[in-house]
This record gives structure tokens, C-alpha cells and sequence, in this order.
């Protein structure tokens, strides 16, 4: 028998893959959560009947939201990342030996338990002693945070449903105050392709550049996302992402990618006519 999953893209696109088996479906408070044996692609996480990615790519989702900040922050000791719950952005930040302490905020417990088994290369990372995981609002727990993180990342799900109070120009505002001085804040922007998800961008880059005085969105391909175009933000109190970028100080740190490098950070910024104007009109 043939069985495809398809993750729905626009009302008229889909994105398709041949499928082995199920191999976990349950649902949570907050989400329906499936795992699936896909032929080309690996393993596949699903919430709610969306992608949420794929073995096989999955390492440029988080390499890109982890590296270029680290590449232009001297001196990440602290770090909140918000969701996050499947320990990928986690394990590409415990490559650095200079920082000290994680915090996980991740609402969905069953998350973390099903992607320590069915991911335990990349959940695994969870358990680093420098983790610590709270199951909670991520909205919530930073309201009473000030000046506690060198670097935020927010690894947050679609901006609706659970995950919505993570796009609010309150959030963001809260992010700024918990970040110390130099701090850096970094979020998925989405893709800027189609229509419905431009306009997510637009939405949330607008609340973003209200609030931090260094706003700058880069770019990645990364094929089993909407168009295989996708958006990053990089939002600072004080670093510019490709100015103040060291190249050589992140080399010596011989950090193991197999995406980033500093040789594509300056290039990831030069965004397409389309994404430029797209965010132009919401500065």
C-alpha cells in the first residue's frame, strides 16, 4: 500500500512524502503530536498535522538559528531558549565550552519525552548539565526576567494557535528587558514566499524593529519548509550581525557544522529584492 503525509503549504500546495509507517500519534494538552518513518527524508515530526521537521534537514533549522549569533556575540554565558523542546537548537549550543547555563522553557512535556525517544541524537542534548528544562509558558516565565541572558532564542511553533503569545509586541519587549546590555534576541521569521506567511513576517518584523535598535532578518534553504525559503531575526541591543561578526576567534573555537560557516554569514543577510521590500513596507 502506498502512504504519503503531506504538509499543507498554501490551499493549493502541498508538500509530500512517502511514508514507511507511523510510528508514535498522541495527543497532549497542547498539540497532536505524530512521528513518522518517512523513505527519503527520516524520521519526520508532525504537530497538529504539520511538519515540524525532518531528520534530514533539521541541521540547517538549527544551526542557523544558533550559529550567527554566536559568531557575533564575544561572550554568550547565558542563554533562554524558548520552546526548543526537541533539543536541537540545545545541541548545537552546548558545542560552545564557554557557556554556562541554558534555560529551556518549553510548555509541552510530552514533546521532550517522545523526541528523547525517537530523537535521541538530537534530544539528547537535553541532557547536558548546564539544561535546565522548566514546562511552562514561555510568555509568562519572561515576564519576570531583567538582565539575566547574553543570547535568547526563540524556537517558537506557528504564530497561532499555542504558540501565539510569542509573537505579541509585548513578548518581544519582555525578551529586550531580560537580555543584559549587549544582549542578542534571535527568532524563525517564517517563510517570506507565500502570501498568508509573508504576511507573518511582515507582522512579526514590525514589532521587532519597535523594539530593539538593531533589527536585521538573514536567510536559509532548507527543503522540507514552506518554498525551502526561510527567515531568520536578528534583533540586538548593541552587535550588528555582519559588522561586528569575528570570523576567526569563531573558527579557533572549531565549532563542527555542516551548514554554517562565517564564509556564508555575511551572505545570508543579502536578502532577495522581494524579502527587502516585503519588510521595508512594515519599517
Amino acid at each position: 500500500m502506498d502512504i504519503w503525509y503531506s504538509d499543507n503549504h498554501t490551499d493549493n500546495i502541498n508538500f509530500s512524502l512517502r511514508i514507511n509507517r507511523q510510528l508514535f500519534s498522541a495527543e497532549s494538552e497542547l498539540q497532536r503530536i505524530d512521528i513518522l518513518e518517512s523513505v527519503e527524508m527520516g524520521k519526520v515530526l508532525v504537530s497538529d498535522g504539520d511538519l515540524v521537521f525532518t531528520q534530514k534537514d533539521e541541521f540547517i533549522y538549527h544551526e542557523m538559528i544558533t550559529h550567527p549569533a554566536m559568531a557575533v556575540h564575544p561572550n554568550v554565558r547565558k542563554v533562554l531558549v524558548i520552546g526548543g523542546g526537541d533539543g536541537g537548537v540545545v545541541r548545537e549550543l552546548i558545542k560552545y565550552s564557554t557557556i554556562e547555563k541554558i534555560d529551556v522553557v518549553e510548555p509541552d512535556k510530552l514533546l521532550v519525552e517522545v523526541c528523547s525517544e525517537y530523537f535521541p541524537e538530537i534530544a539528547g542534548s537535553l541532557n547536558d548539565k548546564r539544561v535546565s528544562i522548566r514546562y511552562e509558558d514561555g510568555l509568562r516565565f519572561i515576564r519576570s526576567k531583567t538582565d539575566v541572558y547574553d543570547l535568547i532564542i526563540i524556537d517558537s511553533p506557528n504564530p497561532f494557535g499555542h504558540g501565539e503569545g510569542l509573537f505579541t509586541k509585548e513578548f518581544y519587549g519582555n525578551c529586550y528587558n531580560a537580555l543584559r546590555d549587549d544582549g542578542i534576541m534571535i527568532n524563525q521569521n517564517e517563510c517570506p514566499f507565500y502570501e498568508e506567511e509573508a504576511y507573518q513576517c511582515q507582522r512579526m518584523h514590525n514589532k521587532i524593529v519597535k523594539t530593539f535598535p538593531i533589527v536585521k532578518v538573514y536567510q536559509a534553504f532548507i527543503p522540507s519548509y514552506p518554498s525551502g525559503h526561510w527567515l531568520f531575526g536578528f534583533a540586538s541591543k548593541q552587535y550588528h550581525p555582519t559588522k561586528d561578526l569575528n570570523k576567526v576567534d569563531w573558527y579557533i573555537k572549531g565549532i563542527g557544522t555542516k551548514y554554517y560557516q562565517p564564509t556564508i554569514h555575511e551572505g545570508v543577510f543579502a536578502l532577495p529584492v522581494y524579502v527587502e521590500e516585503l519588510l521595508k513596507n512594515v519599517e
